[in-house]
């Protein structure tokens, strides 16, 4: 492995653990000032706390079927701990078709249990990073166990916000993201801090929840909708619109599926949406 190492600092998790449900007043907390971001926020680390919770549990109940066994393949979830494929809660597989690298360094916006950190390892190899952010303080201890348990030595798993990523500026080769940007009510943001940490010519490849019309108000301000990934999911348009108005160039829409194809109501605009975009090249 190269000694020039990007995977920076990490923040103690005793240092900004979560201390309830309605708390998270650090310093991460204070630069999102919307208040009804702060509430939702508070609802998406409960629930996201518990799923890792009970990551194990979820992983050996053959009823429960998750993410993983929607959208990933054998061999993948061969490749990952039992109890990251039960934190799994994303709605494609963006690694699958991330064209990783031997030598990149990928970084995983909210990156749960970690199993598309530990795909991507293997894409980069021992002279590749992969560095995982997510906001969850029990997730973040999930995702380190599980790469102990894996014995992987070129990931770092860092607490932190996508609307403020913890990454110096031009560092990464490849971001990644798993129906994680939906949960955000600053998209603008996320896109803007993707496009800092990406080196010129850097690419992010991201799945996530998207609509063909405009939700409904209730369901927007439904605290349960938005944890699920609903609640805060744009419309497609608005959204490629969004990360074209950032500065990215090369936009492909990779795929686009419905997200509940039997649904007959406001349900039926749902779309799991994949797509890649570039950092413009200086």
């Amino acid at each position: 492995m190269s000694d020039a190492n990007p995977l920076g600092t990490l923040t103690p998790l005793d240092a900004t653990a979560c201390c309830g449900d309605g708390c998270c007043d650090d310093a991460a907390t204070a630069e999102i000032t919307h208040a009804q971001l702060d509430s939702i926020t508070a609802a998406v680390q409960h629930r996201y706390g518990n799923l890792a919770e009970n990551a194990a549990d979820r992983a050996a109940d053959p009823s429960r079927r998750g993410a993983s066994d929607a959208f990933y393949t054998e061999d993948q979830r061969a490749a990952i701990t039992s109890e990251a494929a039960g934190a799994s809660a994303g709605c494609g597989n963006p690694v699958g078709i991330a064209d990783a690298r031997p030598g990149e360094t990928v970084l995983d916006l909210g990156s749960g249990g970690g199993i598309d950190c530990f795909l991507a390892a293997r894409e980069v190899g021992d002279d590749g990073f992969v560095i995982g952010i997510d906001m969850t303080p029990r997730m973040i201890e999930l995702s380190r166990k599980n790469a102990a348990d894996l014995q992987t030595g070129n990931i770092v798993f860092k607490l932190g916000r996508i609307e403020s990523i913890p990454q110096p500026d031009n560092t990464v080769d490849l971001v990644i993201s798993n129906c994680v940007i939906a949960l955000s009510e600053d998209k603008d943001r996320v896109f803007s801090e993707v496009l800092r940490i990406l080196k010129p010519g850097g690419r992010f490849v991201i799945s996530d929840m998207v609509t063909d019309s405009p939700l409904p108000e209730e369901v927007r301000a439904s605290a349960t909708e938005w944890v699920a990934c609903v609640g805060g999911a744009a419309v497609m348009s608005e959204y490629l619109g969004l990360i074209a108005d950032t500065g990215f160039t090369g936009i492909e829409v990779l795929s686009d599926e419905p997200s509940r194809p039997n649904a007959t109501d406001w349900q039926s605009s749902l779309k799991n949406l994949t797509l890649r975009a570039f950092k413009p090249v200086e």
